[in-house]
């Protein structure tokens, strides 16, 4: 077993009795977690100026940390203020400089919860938040509001409740466990919460987001993987931000997994100081598939409090993308998406590769600058909808017959549905409207407005 010189002297400076076998051990690694700065700095070995102890003890008042021994011994100590590693563990006084545009929950999953534990965003699949509880505290957390603050898990009574939303609501067919990190339940919580979930008809898939692989990979035991094995289809995402991370003891943690035939994908966040680099994206998108890793999503670091620092420009993430696409195989190419502030979900940003339409062609240009043309066809005639899905003898005749329901901009795409139009909440022009009583109009402010417009107008 592999035992790094440097994790053989955190181990001894941890408990001198302690052997290869204690460290491999994902309880004595949690038992062990660094929260404190005399423990961190007596470790690597290195001391902090006096000021940056006294910023230390002012943000972990607001942000606690918690950093598992093996990840620390990732830490480079030699060069500390610019080690990726160091940045995504160790507090930084930056974390308490809250902007005008930091929010608590930028992503509004508490508004978006129909019953406890539980975000309901998408139509068709929800978020089920089953631990309250990391192996680290990351330092880019999006969910700084509460992690952190009380490590637990939540009671059975929620995730009874979470369980009952889940089977009364038909129209999920994916649930994704996440928390804090599901995988630091019990194997036998995690084994009853996923029998419970795979016992509900409509729900197909389960997928896990954890960190686990990343920050302590021990915890993916044999024992581990033979339960999860039970419960397919699993798809599990995990969340490397830069190759260093790819440590022998982390491939054999996705290896194990791979191994158990559960899909594998990776969301990284795009970090000021961490992976703001092509260089660096590249090195970790061809790890990861060289792992049985796709690369799933590139975020952009949400406007959680404190992670101003981290921030980058749109820009930056565009230019990673234009590095990327062309330049290597496509399924190492993540889709880089922001995910919008005020529970909008995930918006992909691309590289713009439309240059220009008319009626007869489309005018494009390649990762290279190429341009070039695509022929639209003559002559294309849609082949008529009827509606009717259940009784549909076309391309669909789909045994069971599944209608979609389309809401947004597919909604005025689709040739099955009336809207014409999407009308913000609150429209001035449509307050403004009255029928010849003089009463207020029908139609109310955010619906669809179905039909050819009044009097001639096109809705804007």
């Amino acid at each position: 077993m592999t035992w790094s010189p440097r994790q053989q002297q955190i181990t001894r400076r941890l408990d001198e009795s302690a052997a290869v076998a204690n460290w491999r051990d994902w309880h004595w690694q949690m038992r062990h977690a660094v929260r404190d700065l005399d423990t961190f700095e007596r470790l690597l070995g290195i001391a902090l100026p006096g000021e940056q102890r006294q910023e230390f003890a002012d943000t972990v008042a607001k942000f606690p940390m918690s950093i598992t021994p093996y990840y620390l011994s990732l830490i480079d100590p030699a060069n500390i203020e610019n080690d990726p590693v160091f940045r995504q563990a160790f507090p930084s006084p930056l974390e308490l400089r809250i902007q005008n545009c930091d929010l608590a929950d930028p992503l509004h999953e508490d508004a978006d919860s129909p019953a406890p534990c539980i975000t309901h965003r998408y139509p068709d699949r929800v978020l089920f938040l089953v631990s309250n509880m990391c192996a680290m505290y990351c330092r880019h957390c999006t969910r700084k509001r509460r992690v952190g603050d009380v490590d637990s898990f939540p009671g059975r009574a929620d995730i009874r409740a979470g369980l009952d939303y889940i089977r009364n609501t038909p129209a999920v067919r994916d649930v994704l466990l996440s928390g804090g990190d599901p995988f630091l339940l019990p194997d036998s919580e995690l084994d009853w919460l996923l029998g419970e979930l795979r016992a509900i008809p409509h729900v197909e898939v389960i997928r896990i987001g954890t960190r686990t692989p990343v920050v302590l990979p021990y915890r993916i035991t044999d024992s581990l993987v033979a339960m999860l094995r039970r419960h397919h289809p699993l798809w599990i995402n995990t969340h490397f931000n830069h190759p260093r991370e790819l440590t022998k003891s982390a491939r054999d943690a996705l290896a194990k997994l791979a191994d158990a035939g559960i899909p594998l994908g990776n969301q990284s966040v795009l970090l000021a100081g961490v992976n703001d680099c092509l260089r660096i994206m590249r090195a970790l998108v061809h790890k990861l598939v060289q792992n049985c890793v796709r690369p799933y999503y590139l975020y952009q670091c949400d406007l959680s409090e404190g992670l101003g620092h981290f921030r980058t420009p749109v820009g930056k993430g565009i230019e990673i993308l234009e590095g990327l696409i062309g330049h290597t195989s496509g399924f190492c190419v993540p889709t880089y998406v922001i995910d919008a502030p005020g529970g909008g979900g995930k918006i992909p940003v691309m590289p713009n590769y439309l240059i220009s339409w008319s009626t007869n062609k489309v005018v494009l240009r390649n990762y290279e600058g190429v341009i070039t043309t695509y022929k639209e066809p003559d002559s294309y005639e849609p082949i008529f909808c009827d509606r009717n899905c259940d009784r549909c003898q076309l391309e669909l005749n789909v045994n069971p017959a599944e209608e979609f329901q389309a809401i947004g901009i597919a909604q005025l795409l689709a040739d099955y549905d009336d809207a014409i139009a999407l009308t913000p909440e609150n429209n001035e022009r449509l307050n403004r409207r009255t029928d010849g009583n003089g009463e207020e109009s029908d139609a109310e402010p955010g619906e669809e407005t179905p039909g050819p417009a009044p009097s001639g107008e096109v809705p804007a």
